[in-house]
């Protein structure tokens, strides 16, 4: 299950949900998500962005 430090969800209708530090499953039908808040999915997706941020010597 990948990890994302930001993950951004856009929506059909051009909003966005934005995560921190979070474990996430893409599906043919939407999005899974499981944050310190608790599990979330969403159907209504319309693209991700996740971020990784890592050291520049790693």
């Amino acid at each position: 299950m990948p990890h994302a430090d930001t993950l951004d969800v856009v929506h059909h209708d051009d909003t966005r949900t934005r995560f921190t530090d979070v474990r996430y499953e893409l599906h043919r039908n939407g999005i899974r998500i499981w944050s310190a808040e608790g599990e979330h999915a969403f159907t209504d997706v319309l693209m991700t962005q996740a971020y990784r941020h890592r050291d520049a010597d790693k």
